[in-house]
């Protein structure tokens, strides 16, 4: 089969592998159709993240079942499923209690299109074809009427938004948020805050596309670069890998707040203001997102069109024109070809 593999920094290339088969009767192989990137994907591409080639790339994206195990019960041929990026297996005492990014049943890490980061290499979603273990666990089903093209990111950058400001207003309903923004994952949080009834959203940092996006979107757009501190803000959120934004998402965060980063901080860790955290008593967490657990959540507001993550999207391209895309692309791609059984 084919499928796109990173090979370098500014290179990726179409290249031929062994084409995967059902393994268990728990398996099913689906057939991905439309692809969107992470945007930890630019970092790689770029080379600003140290990453050795070669894998093969992706790992956000629908699919269609064109195969499935005889223990899976839950799915059929045909069907049009979200895989989360991160591999589960959806019995282990960590994903009964909803932490699936550190299922035990798996090798750590488990994701698919990462290939070093991985715990192993489970392909990714720019391929023919890709194997899913614990089918009834992993897969999503879509919705007939909602477009795979705004549900691209579902596997992991929308969810990314969705824990960073979701668990936060349901603790703390109506309150005002700060988003110290970055790429796709700060419009996602901007989106799913003002759709579980935050009282306002304001938005800095990012670029021209995202903060005209943020506007979009309905927050507030605060212009100029990021300053030390803002607010106070009850729920502030940091989704850059930049000191000077986590710093700042920190120190706006008001006495008893909540404080959330989604960055990874490659490299040397970055210094953090603990004084001024323990004198307010806020509550900072960072880490990965726990993606299975969360899907249905955040699909059901794109179901509801509580968000509409299709205002996000910045770039489209055609299947065959993967890799060039991929090169040349400054923010979220979202990639298609026609499905098999349509």
């Amino acid at each position: 089969m084919r499928c796109v593999e990173f090979v370098g920094p500014g290179r990726l290339e179409w290249r031929n592998a062994p084409e995967p088969k059902l393994e268990a009767s728990t398996d099913a192989l689906v057939r991905p159709f439309v692809v969107a990137t992470c945007d930890l994907d630019h970092a790689i591409i770029s080379g600003a993240v140290n990453v050795p080639g070669p894998f093969a790339f992706g790992h956000e994206g629908i699919a269609e079942v064109v195969a499935v195990g005889a223990a899976v019960s839950k799915f059929r041929v045909g069907d049009v499923v979200s895989v989360p990026f991160q591999v589960s297996c959806g019995s282990c005492a960590s994903c009964r209690a909803g932490r699936t990014a550190h299922c035990i049943g798996v090798e750590r890490l488990s994701m698919y299109g990462l290939g070093p980061l991985s715990g192993r290499d489970w392909g990714g979603f720019l391929s023919d074809l890709v194997r899913v273990p614990f089918a009834d666990h992993m897969l999503i089903a879509v919705p007939e009427d909602v477009d795979p093209r705004a549900v691209a990111s579902l596997s992991d950058n929308i969810v990314d938004g969705w824990r960073l400001v979701a668990p936060q207003l349901a603790a703390d309903p109506g309150a005002k948020v700060l988003i110290v923004g970055g790429d796709s994952v700060s419009l996602y949080a901007t989106a799913v805050a003002l759709a579980l009834g935050a009282a306002s959203v304001d938005y800095v940092g990012g670029g021209t596309h995202q903060q005209e996006v943020a506007r979009r979107l309905g927050a507030a757009v605060i212009e100029g670069p990021v300053p030390e501190r803002l607010g106070p803000y009850p729920i502030t959120v940091n989704a850059t890998s930049e000191r000077k934004c986590l710093h700042c998402a920190i120190r706006s965060t008001g006495p008893d707040g909540a404080c959330t980063s989604a960055g990874i901080f490659f490299g040397d860790d970055p210094t953090m203001p603990l004084m001024e955290m323990y004198t307010k008593g806020i509550r900072f967490q960072t880490g990965r997102v726990h993606a299975r657990d969360v899907m249905p959540a955040a699909l059901k507001l794109v179901e509801e069109r509580k968000i509409l993550p299709e205002l996000i999207t910045a770039e489209t391209a055609d299947w065959n024109d993967s890799v060039e895309a991929l090169v040349s692309h400054k923010a979220k791609l979202v990639i298609t070809r026609p499905r098999e059984f349509a």
